[in-house]
């Protein structure tokens, strides 16, 4: 039987109790899946003998969240043809991503197989693959004044009367504000925030569908695997639910999944099978290709293990 290995963060950085990998993780172990967690530091490639530090694991559930989490020892592996790694690296996709991509890349040559594909992840920004959608929000990606201060006017012009900055390589909510287009300080925070960002920037027209909820659908190789409404807290815009935002099982419609089974038959041709997708006003507002999370909360949501879904169609 195939081995599957987990290519992850620290263990002191992850929210342990809801970590999607290792819900994955530990339920391709429990089906008799002969399993490994690699950490960050512990990548490496030779164009000899490939030699990997692997870690063994154990762990239990209260439900779908985590009880308990701990290593099991440790060994020495060589990743052979046939063997699954899962990129599972938390964004921002920074010089050092990419350089474990460029890695992974070469592992995929000597027979692993990577989900998601390394190429695949380098290939398509998880923003910008959402924006370019028909019906997207509008939007506009830079860091040149004049440009942002054209694209101000214009929405002006339509009679949005808020916007949104943002990262285009963070996660999370990482870095998002809401601005009102007749603020005297948003120019200059403009400016300021390019400089910080050290390059181009996300501006939007703000979608105030987002009180109402923000959905997160999770799908594995072109097929929903299940979704939810994530809905901020009183006054906030952000659906984070890791910054407090509640969350419930929710469907989605028949013009939603047609959106979504489009952008993975695009995805699938790079490799890229595990997807989530954020959205709001019946369009995906983000493609989530790097690291797809919240499979515990849609599996609490749903009552049901959506990790052993995935496993079956891998």
């Amino acid at each position: 039987m195939m081995r599957q290995l987990f290519y992850i963060d620290p263990l002191e950085k992850l929210n342990l109790k809801k970590d999607s990998t290792l819900l994955l993780a530990l339920t391709a172990q429990a089906q008799g899946i002969e399993c490994y967690l690699i950490f960050e530091k512990d990548l490496n490639w030779s164009n000899g003998e490939l030699v990997v530090k692997a870690h063994r694991f154990q762990g239990q559930f209260d439900g779908f969240y985590l009880k308990n989490f701990s290593l099991a020892g440790q060994l020495m592996l060589n990743p052979q043809s046939g063997d699954i790694l899962h990129m599972r690296l938390d964004p921002p996709f920074d010089g050092r991503y990419l350089r474990y991509l460029w890695l992974l890349d070469q592992w995929e040559r000597q027979g692993v197989r990577v989900i998601n594909r390394p190429r695949g992840i380098m290939q398509f920004n998880e923003k910008l693959l959402a924006y370019q959608q028909a019906g997207s929000v509008a939007s506009w990606v830079g860091e040149d004044f004049d440009g942002f201060s054209a694209f101000k006017e214009s929405l002006k012009q339509q009679g949005v009367t808020e916007i949104i900055l943002k990262p285009l390589d963070l996660y999370s909510g990482i870095g998002v504000e809401k601005w009102d287009l007749t603020s005297s300080e948003l120019d200059q925070r403009f400016k300021t925030k390019a400089r910080e960002l050290s390059g181009p920037i996300v501006v939007q027209s703000f979608m105030p569908e987002v009180y109402k909820g923000e959905i997160r659908a999770i799908y594995y190789a072109g097929q929903h695997i299940g979704s939810i409404l994530k809905k901020p807290k009183s006054g906030e815009f952000l659906s984070n639910i890791a910054q407090g935002a509640a969350f419930e099982k929710i469907e989605l419609t028949a013009s939603v999944r047609v959106k979504c089974a489009e952008i993975c038959r695009e995805l699938s041709e790079s490799g890229v099978d595990w997807v989530a997708f954020d959205i709001l006003g019946a369009v995906p507002t983000e493609v989530n290709i790097t690291c797809p999370g919240l499979l515990v909360e849609v599996s609490h949501a749903h009552q049901r293990n959506l990790a052993l879904d995935i496993l079956k169609l891998i």
